[in-house]
């Protein structure tokens, strides 16, 4: 897509923006629903697309898009909250706050969760009353255009859901750098989230980055072992591992190491994944195994790839957290395994990280589940589980990670900002 078509949806979106946000709130949120229920009806057809874009099985396809489809729903529900506070200053005086949208907002979006990432920034950005100009990554824009679509059917007004598609050296940088995009989220890689910041410090525009992850699933002896086991290999091989927060470094209490590997082990070996997504993905994958092999860590399961872009769900043992397998995000089917002796060495070794996306612990002793889970640095932590995220749960990260949330009450505060408004009061005769 050519730059002049971008600035042709950025300023068809502009013309859009007043209509959409002076709207009234329950027809906002009607038409949010009806963008839910008409995704859910699609629901085949959309599969179909995400599959066909991604590799991926149809039944993982389908638990995202119905993801998808409750932030719509979520969202809906939520254009009808206070949009402001009333503030006790002075008897004379009446102060208030008022939410406002930003106007335009520019979303851009990754390759491995194509129309779940989308709806996830799409949605409360529209539910605040902006406008929104999507870029989808190149190699998965099919369901992104279908959601643009199926909204305009649904009674969105023309111009208020605009795609463009292109790669993102040339179509997202237009974006950022456009005068009349109001604010951006961004979901992808730490260097491209640099390079946004870049340009968004140029222009001081607010943004919303989330980024890579290195997450520590913590296990302490006293856990159930059994169900922790099955959790550390769903949390590393959902989606291939092609997900920001899999839980790809698993800090092990030294006393069950071995017995816990071999859970862990058997466990992945018994899962098939999906293929890598993208031909460069697979790559990189591929190079981040050579880098174990060097660092002469040991494959208990895994290490191999295969045809289709296809990679062995991969247990490493004999890795220090100063090795480049611990420390670099891999973005594939790939654990790391170090072994710790205390609750104080479990926490430093998880907290030392570029990272801060996402942790776990499981334990038995719901003291020590408080402390760990308040001291990891990250976003979100997860208490004897993996990953149970929920539209209502603000997701988002620390250091590297990025900054701003998706998700919850807490994104609608991330796409409006706050105006006070303080108006003097005559006294009365």
């Amino acid at each position: 897509m050519s730059l002049e078509a971008v600035d042709d949806a950025v300023r068809a979106a502009a013309a859009a923006a007043p209509g959409w946000r002076h709207l009234a709130s329950f027809d906002r949120g009607r038409v949010l629903m009806a963008i839910a229920r008409r995704m859910v009806a699609e629901i085949d057809t959309l599969v179909a697309l995400e599959s066909a874009d991604t590799g991926k099985p149809a039944a993982l396809a389908e638990a995202e898009i119905r993801g998808a489809a409750e932030y719509f729903e979520f969202y809906a529900s939520l254009v009808h909250l206070p949009a402001g506070d009333v503030l006790d200053v002075r008897p004379d005086l009446h102060v208030y706050t008022v939410r406002e949208p930003y106007g335009v907002v520019g979303v851009i979006t990754p390759w491995n969760l194509p129309l779940n990432q989308a709806a996830r920034a799409v949605a409360p950005a529209l539910a605040a009353g902006n406008v929104v100009v999507v870029k989808p990554a190149e190699a998965t824009s099919s369901t992104t255009v279908e959601l643009a679509r199926l909204a305009l059917e649904e009674g969105l007004p023309a111009g208020v859901l605009e795609v463009v598609v292109g790669a993102g050296a040339t179509v997202g940088t237009a974006i950022v750098e456009h005068p009349l995009v109001r604010k951006v989220a961004f979901t992808g890689s730490v260097p491209v989230g640099q390079s946004i910041g870049r340009i968004a410090a140029e222009r001081i525009l607010p943004l919303t980055l989330e980024l890579g992850g290195k997450s520590a699933n913590i296990v302490f002896a006293d856990a159930d072992l059994p169900f922790a086991a099955a959790e550390a290999v769903r949390a590393f091989t959902t989606n291939a591992g092609q997900v920001c927060s899999s839980g790809t470094r698993l800090l092990v209490e030294r006393s069950i190491h071995d017995t816990f590997v071999d859970l862990v082990a058997s466990a992945a070996a018994a899962v098939t994944t999906g293929p890598m997504i993208t031909e460069k993905q697979f790559e990189t994958v591929r190079h981040y195994l050579a880098v174990a092999a060097e660092e002469g860590t040991k494959a208990v399961v895994g290490g191999a790839t295969g045809p289709g872009r296809m990679v062995e769900p991969t247990v490493y043992t004999g890795v220090t957290n100063d090795m480049r397998i611990a420390r670099e995000e891999v973005f594939g089917p790939v654990l790391v395994v170090i072994p710790f002796d205390t609750e104080a060495e479990a926490v430093a070794i998880a907290n030392d990280s570029d990272y801060g996306l996402v942790g776990a612990v499981f334990t038995a002793d719901i003291s020590r589940a408080f402390r760990v889970a308040g001291a990891i640095e990250a976003g979100q932590v997860y208490v004897n589980s993996w990953s149970t995220q929920s539209v209502q749960m603000p997701f988002g990260g620390h250091k590297a990670s990025g900054y701003g949330r998706e998700k919850g009450i807490e994104a609608l505060n991330h796409y409006s900002h706050v105006k006070s408004i303080s108006v003097r009061i005559e006294a009365a005769g």
